[in-house]
């Protein structure tokens, strides 16, 4: 059985490890004439890569992007999409007192138990660094998004990092690509400075929470009831190494309101259907609205920290572990871009299967009803 392959007809699938030579993506079902090129992927590489800020992993990776197959003159042709990107700093050495103990918080000890051989050089396919394919292929889906449907806008940023949220009445769009944190709100930001540095001195890792929001997406996307937009959103998005929660909309804040308060009214406006609020995400029924799709995910502490911690050795004897090595003292900072990407891909993927199932716009509302 493989698990390393997701979507439906744009169907991504990564490969590769933390520590081997290179990873990448195998994309296919992109349609073909969509202006891609290696300069335009690598500017989504960038946003990710590590070592960009003391907040991040010191490991030195360019994260350079190579197309290797399925485009011809700068345009896709149909066929499969090979990317690759190279691993150029790696530090095996830094893993060799985990080889025979498992580090608490990490899948070393379940990859053990399911397949008896582990790969402990940062982690193998459970480590972050697994992401960086996925960016590449997120930023395929992004150029397919521009041709198909160029009013899908896609953002992503922290809104909390561990018990610090935004005031989201400071929201500021403007914020987020000026602080190392993807921060919407500039106060915070500076506080999340302070507290983040604390911690990596203390050799400690925070959790966060990352939304992102595709904005202009055409309703109807999704489909009951096991092919819902929400349902893919949801797997693509646990899917993402250290991720631990997902939410669409006011997700379990939900179960807080009443039925008044969480029915997002509708009226008629000059376009369609305008929302008095938007407490779904953007989703019902697990269907596009055509309103903002908007998601959260909450990621974990980085699991390899300085700080020792019990656990036992494959013997099952006790020992303490301590992870050395470079690692992010808060792995969510650079899962904004990733975030990014699923959503680019799964917003793709349903765009497909609607043309393929049904065809152009149907059920469209216009003009005054009554």
């Amino acid at each position: 059985m493989s698990f390393n392959t997701f979507g439906h007809i744009f169907r991504v699938t990564t490969w590769g490890e933390s520590h081997g030579p290179a990873l990448g993506a195998t994309v296919d079902g992109v349609p073909p004439g969509v202006p891609v090129s290696e300069a335009a992927l690598q500017h989504w590489m960038d946003r990710r890569k590590p070592g960009q800020s003391r907040y991040t992993t010191q490991r030195q990776e360019p994260d350079l992007v190579r197309i290797l197959s399925g485009t011809y003159d700068g345009q896709t042709t149909g066929t499969p999409v090979q990317v690759m990107i190279e691993n150029m700093d790696q530090r095996s050495k830094d893993y060799g007192n985990i080889v025979d103990t498992f580090r608490p918080g990490h899948a070393d000890i379940t990859y053990w138990q399911k397949y008896g051989i582990r790969d402990p050089r940062g982690g193998g396919r459970s480590s972050a660094r697994e992401t960086a394919a996925r960016v590449a292929a997120g930023g395929i889906a992004r150029a397919a998004l521009a041709v198909l449907a160029p009013s899908v806008e896609i953002t992503g940023y922290m809104v909390q990092m561990g018990a610090h949220a935004i005031d989201r009445a400071r929201f500021d769009a403007a914020q987020i690509e000026a602080n190392p944190f993807w921060c919407p709100d500039a106060v915070m930001a500076d506080e999340w400075a302070a507290y983040l540095d604390g911690l990596r001195k203390d050799g400690n890792s925070v959790g966060a929470v990352i939304e992102v929001v595709a904005r202009g997406v055409p309703a109807g996307l999704g489909a009951p009831i096991y092919g819902k937009l929400d349902a893919d959103l949801a797997a693509a998005m646990m899917s993402i190494n250290a991720v631990k929660g997902v939410e669409i909309g006011d997700g379990m804040a939900a179960a807080a309101l009443t039925g008044v308060d969480n029915a997002d009214e509708i009226s008629m406006g000059p376009d369609g259907p305008v929302y008095a609020s938007n407490h779904a995400g953007g989703i019902l029924g697990g269907i596009s609205t055509g309103q903002d799709v908007v998601v959260r995910f909450a990621v974990k502490p980085t699991s390899s920290i300085l700080t020792p911690r019990a656990s036992i050795t494959r013997d099952g004897a006790p020992t303490e572990v301590v992870t050395k090595g470079r690692h992010d003292p808060c792995v969510g900072i650079r899962a904004v871009p990733v975030g990014e990407a699923m959503l680019a891909c799964v917003i793709l993927d349903h765009i497909l299967l609607q043309r393929g199932h049904v065809g152009g716009a149907v059920g469209e509302l216009r003009g005054r009803i009554g």
